[in-house]
Protein backbone atom coordinates (compact mmCIF):
# COMPACT_ATOMS: atom_id res chain seq x y z
CA UNK A 1 0.00 0.00 0.00
CA UNK A 2 1.56 3.17 -0.78
CA UNK A 3 1.17 6.39 1.39
CA UNK A 4 -2.23 7.98 1.55
CA UNK A 5 -3.12 11.59 2.21
CA UNK A 6 -6.34 12.25 4.47
CA UNK A 7 -7.87 15.35 4.87
CA UNK A 8 -8.98 15.68 8.95
CA UNK A 9 -10.96 19.00 10.12
CA UNK A 10 -9.57 20.50 13.42
CA UNK A 11 -12.04 22.42 15.73
CA UNK A 12 -10.05 24.71 17.77
CA UNK A 13 -11.71 24.30 21.82
CA UNK A 14 -12.57 27.10 23.81
CA UNK A 15 -10.75 25.36 26.45
CA UNK A 16 -7.32 25.43 23.69
CA UNK A 17 -7.72 21.92 22.64
CA UNK A 18 -8.46 21.04 19.41
CA UNK A 19 -10.65 18.17 18.06
CA UNK A 20 -10.45 16.16 15.12
CA UNK A 21 -12.42 14.42 12.61
CA UNK A 22 -12.24 12.67 9.06
CA UNK A 23 -14.95 13.22 6.62
CA UNK A 24 -13.53 10.16 4.77
CA UNK A 25 -14.06 7.94 7.21
CA UNK A 26 -16.94 8.03 9.85
CA UNK A 27 -16.15 7.27 13.57
CA UNK A 28 -12.89 8.31 13.29
CA UNK A 29 -12.30 11.14 15.56
CA UNK A 30 -9.94 12.03 18.31
CA UNK A 31 -8.77 15.07 19.83
CA UNK A 32 -5.71 16.75 21.24
CA UNK A 33 -4.31 19.42 24.39
CA UNK A 34 -1.87 20.98 21.94
CA UNK A 35 -1.37 21.35 18.14
CA UNK A 36 1.48 18.73 18.20
CA UNK A 37 -0.84 16.55 20.44
CA UNK A 38 -3.80 16.55 18.30
CA UNK A 39 -1.86 16.02 15.41
CA UNK A 40 -0.23 12.99 16.59
CA UNK A 41 -3.68 12.02 18.06
CA UNK A 42 -5.01 12.08 14.65
CA UNK A 43 -2.70 10.16 12.82
CA UNK A 44 -2.91 7.21 15.28
CA UNK A 45 -6.67 7.27 15.17
CA UNK A 46 -6.34 6.85 11.62
CA UNK A 47 -3.81 4.01 11.90
CA UNK A 48 -6.20 2.06 14.04
CA UNK A 49 -9.20 2.24 11.81
CA UNK A 50 -7.29 2.06 8.58
CA UNK A 51 -5.07 -1.19 9.82
CA UNK A 52 -8.42 -2.43 11.13
CA UNK A 53 -10.41 -2.32 8.05
CA UNK A 54 -7.04 -3.77 5.88
CA UNK A 55 -6.79 -6.42 8.23
CA UNK A 56 -10.97 -7.20 7.99
CA UNK A 57 -10.76 -6.95 4.44
CA UNK A 58 -12.47 -3.61 4.50
CA UNK A 59 -12.47 -1.55 1.44
CA UNK A 60 -10.34 1.24 2.14
CA UNK A 61 -12.34 4.64 1.84
CA UNK A 62 -10.84 6.88 -0.78
CA UNK A 63 -9.46 10.11 0.65
CA UNK A 64 -11.10 13.37 -0.49
CA UNK A 65 -9.28 16.19 -2.17
CA UNK A 66 -8.84 18.94 0.51
CA UNK A 67 -10.03 21.41 -2.06
CA UNK A 68 -13.30 19.74 -2.46
CA UNK A 69 -13.45 20.29 1.69
CA UNK A 70 -15.12 23.27 3.23
CA UNK A 71 -14.48 23.45 7.12
CA UNK A 72 -17.26 25.18 8.64
CA UNK A 73 -15.83 29.25 10.11
CA UNK A 74 -13.24 28.55 12.91
CA UNK A 75 -12.42 25.02 11.46
CA UNK A 76 -9.17 24.41 9.38
CA UNK A 77 -7.87 21.44 7.29
CA UNK A 78 -4.72 19.59 8.08
CA UNK A 79 -3.51 16.89 5.86
CA UNK A 80 -2.49 13.37 7.62
CA UNK A 81 0.19 11.55 5.50
CA UNK A 82 -0.14 7.90 5.99
CA UNK A 83 1.97 4.92 5.46
CA UNK A 84 0.59 1.64 6.58
CA UNK A 85 3.59 -0.23 6.24
CA UNK A 86 5.55 1.89 8.24
CA UNK A 87 2.58 2.06 10.79
CA UNK A 88 2.71 -1.83 10.94
CA UNK A 89 5.96 -1.98 11.36
CA UNK A 90 5.88 0.56 14.25
CA UNK A 91 2.82 -0.67 15.85
CA UNK A 92 2.76 -4.43 15.75
CA UNK A 93 5.77 -6.59 16.79
CA UNK A 94 3.91 -9.59 17.14
CA UNK A 95 6.28 -12.82 15.51
CA UNK A 96 4.89 -14.95 13.44
CA UNK A 97 6.66 -18.56 13.13
CA UNK A 98 7.73 -19.49 9.89
CA UNK A 99 9.25 -23.04 9.21
CA UNK A 100 11.73 -23.11 6.03
CA UNK A 101 14.30 -25.39 4.45
CA UNK A 102 18.03 -24.83 3.61
CA UNK A 103 20.81 -26.58 2.30
CA UNK A 104 22.37 -28.61 5.54
CA UNK A 105 25.77 -27.12 4.27
CA UNK A 106 24.82 -23.96 4.45
CA UNK A 107 23.10 -24.41 8.13
CA UNK A 108 26.24 -25.40 9.44
CA UNK A 109 28.00 -22.29 7.94
CA UNK A 110 25.63 -20.15 9.02
CA UNK A 111 25.57 -21.38 12.43
CA UNK A 112 29.73 -21.57 12.47
CA UNK A 113 29.17 -17.62 11.52
CA UNK A 114 26.87 -17.05 14.73
CA UNK A 115 23.80 -15.98 11.93
CA UNK A 116 20.78 -14.81 13.10
CA UNK A 117 18.58 -16.48 10.86
CA UNK A 118 15.17 -14.59 11.76
CA UNK A 119 16.96 -11.22 11.02
CA UNK A 120 18.35 -12.42 7.87
CA UNK A 121 15.36 -13.45 6.92
CA UNK A 122 13.71 -10.21 8.07
CA UNK A 123 15.96 -8.27 5.99
CA UNK A 124 16.02 -10.31 2.85
CA UNK A 125 12.10 -9.81 2.42
CA UNK A 126 12.41 -6.24 3.68
CA UNK A 127 14.94 -5.82 0.31
CA UNK A 128 12.86 -7.95 -2.16
CA UNK A 129 9.34 -6.25 -0.83
CA UNK A 130 11.00 -2.93 -0.89
CA UNK A 131 10.32 -1.69 2.47
CA UNK A 132 12.26 0.81 4.18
Amino acid sequence: MKKLFYPAVFIPEEDGGFSVFFPDIPGCNTCGDTMDQAYEMAFDALGLVLSYMEDNKEEIPKASNPQDIKPEEGQFLVVIEFDMNAYKRKTDSRAVKKTLTIPSWLNDAALESNVNFSQVLQEALMEKLHIA
